[in-house]
């Protein structure tokens, strides 16, 4: 029996003469996720792209659930392909179904038919079907609010597919659609959580962390790039950059006030970020800030860090949600275990007994004034390493 996947369009169904820039760019991302598993051909019509396996024993429940994590689909489905002709589509909905329907105690059918040259409408085939599995699987009662099973029959241009509910997609816009933003990716857990919402928006995502040898471990370095190889299956491959900045928190340390060593660092941090970000073609920056979860992200904070960025729009997908939320998206896209991994990274080492949560640009830039800074920037740069993560 032939089997492929279904994938219902979403957002990018609104797109109007852009929309076939958006479905060829969503098609090699569905094709780049499933490059492992074999080779499938994809097309598409009315809104639904169809994901045909190209070699025997291919793992179709992986391919479903690779593609569930593809940004741009709102629906997804493995489905029975059966000729247009009603006696094939009863056979085909008993047999491909029967486990489901064995094990069901209520159902429904529900129908489409895009090819209106099809003889029955669809009330016609909801009816006549029901009444085909009634007499198939005497167990069964038909329930239409809430069924264990629902039975589903399209009859589209090519031919008529069978299969249960649609799942839920990934949803969004496809990656790469919507430029390319360097994410500031420390070992925690809301910056992946940033990075898979600007994924989800079609950004290309360059990942940048700050490492501070030997006051950070090989452990938390390898952590962070766990955390990018859990991002990937969302938001495709991730360049990482990794900043040695030792020196810099070195020198803030000694000369610094205590309390405002979090504000300078993560001051010099968004502009080396900035820095790698322009040579690397971005056109924004990216960090899991949420305001009011720690001293430096009040708004006085934030104020002072932003500034300075000189051109780069700073993006903060998770700065109105609280720690439960975050929490709950991380859990959801597989990277929450890894985050709370026990291996600290640069923002935790230094960390002021009485932080400044009120501060004022200019007593920064005053405690900044006796950095090297320009010496200190240069030496972080050229130590900077670079990998891809895929």
């Amino acid at each position: 029996m032939k089997e492929l996947i279904l994938l219902k369009s979403g957002e990018i169904a609104l797109k109007g003469l852009n929309r076939g820039s958006f479905e060829d760019m969503l098609i090699k991302n569905a094709k780049r996720s499933l490059y492992k598993l074999g080779q499938f051909k994809f097309y598409k019509a009315q809104s639904t792209m169809y994901a045909e396996p190209l070699e025997d024993g291919i793992d179709l429940d992986d391919a479903l659930a690779r593609l569930s994590r593809v940004f741009g689909f709102a629906g997804i489905c493995k489905a029975c392909v059966v000729e247009k002709d009603y006696e094939a589509i009863r056979e085909a909905a008993a047999s491909y179904l029967r486990e489901e329907l064995e094990d069901a105690a209520t159902f429904k059918v529900t129908a489409k038919r895009s090819d209106k040259r099809f003889p029955m409408n669809s009330p016609e085939i909801c009816r006549e079907l029901g009444g085909y599995l009634l007499e198939r699987f005497p167990h069964l009662r038909v329930d239409v609010n809430n069924p264990d099973i629902t039975v589903v029959v399209e009859v589209r241009d090519f031919a008529a597919y069978i299969h249960r509910e649609q799942l839920p997609g990934a949803g969004g816009i496809p990656v790469g659609s919507g430029g390319s933003a360097a994410l500031l990716l420390s070992g925690g857990i809301d910056s992946p959580v940033a990075a898979y919402m600007m994924a989800k928006r079609g950004i290309t995502l360059t990942a940048i962390h700050f490492a501070s040898p030997p006051y950070t471990s090989d452990r938390s370095l390898e952590k962070v790039k766990m955390l990018c190889e859990k991002l990937a299956p969302w938001c495709g491959k991730i360049p990482l950059y990794t900043v040695s900045f030792t020196r810099f928190q070195e020198e803030i340390k000694d000369k610094c006030p205590e309390d405002l060593f979090t504000l300078i660092m993560r001051r010099q941090m968004m502009a080396l970020a900035e820095t790698i970000a322009l040579k690397d073609g971005c056109a924004a920056l990216i960090t899991g800030e949420s305001v009011g979860q720690v001293a430096s992200q009040t708004l006085a904070a934030l104020r002072c860090t932003e500034a300075a960025v000189g051109e780069l729009p700073v993006l903060r997908p998770v700065i109105g949600m609280d720690k439960e939320e975050i929490i709950g998206v991380s859990r959801k896209i597989g990277t929450f275990e890894t985050s709370i991994l026990p291996y600290e990274d640069c923002c935790t080492v230094f960390t002021p007994r009485h932080p400044k949560t009120k501060p004022r640009l200019a007593e920064l830039v005053r405690a900044e004034s006796v950095l090297d800074i320009e010496a200190l920037r240069e030496a972080a740069l050229e130590a900077t390493v670079f990998e891809q993560i895929w």
